[in-house]
């Protein structure tokens, strides 16, 4: 298996524009289940999970053509309603296609969803808006069992899911009528499928908000779409920057996509300035112990939460971070812990007390954003880092080894 090694102390500096959303184009690739017309898809990053995407649509059905950045997908023979367990396992964003295929074909059945390993990231949130809409549903031989016609209704969910959230608008997009979901997911990536899925000939309003309105049509058409960049990428480039010490300007980032981050950042010592079209960030020293709750959107991301430990490590005093979102969502502080991090866990709680320098050590990754939190921390050390397991960091960050290594990072993969 591959693994990067890092060798710690340069500081980053240089331009780099930030690849498009991992987590915008997953959905937006599975919403165009909803047409049979040709999509043009742009600015899709080259990532594990997305080909995962792309095999998944071309094992039910459709054509997908990727040059460099595009995606093109078309109709290519009748659509199957079986995700199977071999490509659901690798991902859970699988689920995902059980609203448009359920909306279009009054059945459908999907494979229990694999992926990360944190905590119990249950799909049940999903399933109940969709019986909401109508579907009766059962659990087969490990499958997800959902039929019925759907019909426009008033869904309102106990959390605000943004995987559940974008399900329900898909589906309800393929329908004649007026759903609304309550207590929604606010995500960006939220509002990125809403302009697709209105570029498709569904009306969406609200979408940002949690309250979304979808006005929904049986015959949708073709489109062409950009997915915004990705945000937990600038913010994992924000963090490393801030660690290593730099000044890197990072183009096509949105400082109204991550202001809780930004906010958290700026009270640390790091100097952030808006750009033309991006974000500048400027760092040097220690930064100051800053206290966190991972939150919905807008509040404080959940997936950087781990590069943020990663950078509190090294902080003035005594940080706490509270993980709000996802159970057992702390695997990386144990291998932060061998880089000489002093990190407490006590339930949902982790007290991180910051120490001058960390050290290079072999680690691993437990899952993705776990994987960029100890790439940060490893710019930041002294002395070489070798982290294992990059298969995980490879699913949402596009060769990020690379990006580094213009910054001035002394990052290698080895093979």
């Amino acid at each position: 298996m591959d693994e990067f090694v890092i060798d710690g102390g340069r500081r980053l500096r240089g331009t780099t524009r930030i690849n498009g959303s991992k987590n915008a184009g997953l959905p937006i690739l599975i919403a165009t289940l909803l047409t049979d017309d040709p999509c043009i898809i742009d600015n899709v990053p080259r990532l594990r999970d997305i080909r995962t995407t792309v095999r998944l649509l071309e094992t039910l059905g459709k054509k997908v053509v990727w040059s460099k950045k595009k995606v093109t997908i078309t109709h290519a023979k009748q659509l199957s309603t079986h995700a199977p367990y071999d490509i659901v396992k690798q991902m859970r964003a699988s689920i995902l296609v059980a609203g448009p295929l359920l909306a279009r074909f009054n059945k459908v059945r999907v494979s229990l969803p694999g992926g990360c390993a944190i905590g119990l990231r249950p799909v049940d949130i999903h399933v109940v808006g969709l019986e909401a809409m109508g579907a009766k549903s059962t659990t087969t031989e490990g499958d997800i069992v959902l039929n019925g016609q759907l019909k426009p209704s008033k869904v309102k969910f106990r959390f605000p899911s943004v995987g559940a959230t974008e399900n329900i608008m898909m589906a309800a997009a393929a329908i004649e009528g007026k759903t609304v979901i309550t207590n929604a997911a606010r995500e960006p990536e939220i509002e990125d499928l809403a302009d697709f899925l209105n570029s498709l000939g569904a009306r969406v309003t609200g979408a940002g908000s949690s309250k979304i309105t979808v006005e929904g049509k049986q015959k949708l058409h073709g489109a062409k779409h950009k997915v915004i960049a990705d945000r937990i990428e600038t913010g994992t480039l924000l963090l490393a920057v801030a660690a290593a010490g730099g000044d890197v300007i990072l183009k096509d980032a949105r400082t109204e996509h991550l202001t809780a981050l930004i906010k958290a950042l700026k009270k640390a010592g790091a100097k952030i300035t808006p750009t033309k079209n991006g974000l500048r960030v400027q760092a040097s020293g220690r930064p100051k112990a800053v206290s966190v709750t991972t939150e919905p959107h807008p509040g404080f991301p959940t997936d950087v939460q781990a590069p943020y430990m990663a950078y509190m490590s090294i902080a003035k005093g005594e940080a706490r971070i509270r993980e709000a979102i996802f159970e057992r969502r702390f695997l990386h502080a144990a291998e932060l812990a061998r880089m000489g991090a002093r990190v407490a866990v006590s339930g949902d709680a982790a007290f991180i007390t910051g120490v001058e320098n960390l050290s290079g050590a072999a680690v691993m990754a437990s899952d993705i954003r776990a994987g960029a939190g100890l790439i940060v921390a490893a710019l930041a050390a002294k002395g070489r880092t070798v982290i294992g397991r990059v298969y995980h960091i490879d699913r949402g960050y596009e060769q990020i080894e690379k990006v580094l290594r213009k910054l001035g990072a002394n990052i290698r993969r080895l093979r």
